[in-house]
């Protein structure tokens, strides 16, 4: 895709009308990441999950000509050491027919600025270490990746496990 203006780019909040959506681009997604058979979510947990009153995530869409062609969903966390909350990019996808628009550069720049807007000591996200178009994306938008880092998780039995000190 060449020749796009700023202008056929539109950043909105998602809202509730938009579960299917939503859903589309997280399979999309998924299957990108090959890891189909892991999406549990449903048009109707999604639309619990992010529009419920209390739900703690955010999700954008982002639309070309008004076309929905990709979306981000987010959350805030805290930082100790700055005393600041921070604010954290769960997902970012684009779709395939779509990438190298200037979608995913406005969707980052949007998080950016609703960061600096909140007042975030930080904007952080995770990527997989196989996907090298996104990794040199990031490069490109000035992110250093934290190497020093290793992400942990509980899920499932193991969770389970913890939670009821059997482990």
């Amino acid at each position: 895709m060449a020749d796009v203006e700023a202008s056929d780019i539109t950043i909105r909040a998602a809202g509730r009308d938009d579960s299917g959506l939503i859903l589309h681009f997280i399979r999309e997604l998924a299957i990108y990441e090959k890891a189909e058979h892991e999406v549990l979510a449903t048009e109707s947990s999604i639309a619990s999950s992010l529009f419920d009153s209390g739900s703690i995530a955010h999700a954008l869409i982002g639309e070309y000509r008004d076309e929905a062609i990709g979306f981000a969903i987010y959350f805030y966390n805290y930082s100790t050491w700055q005393a600041k909350k921070g604010l954290y990019l769960e997902d970012l996808y684009v779709s395939p027919a779509h990438r190298g628009s200037g979608m995913g550069k406005a969707l980052l720049q949007y998080l950016a600025r609703t960061a600096v807007k909140e007042n975030c000591g930080r904007f952080e996200w995770s990527v997989l270490d196989w996907n090298e178009p996104a990794i040199g994306f990031y490069h490109r938008m000035g992110a250093v990746p934290q190497d020093e880092w290793t992400k942990f998780r509980l899920s499932d039995d193991d969770l389970l496990m913890v939670a009821s000190g059997d482990a």
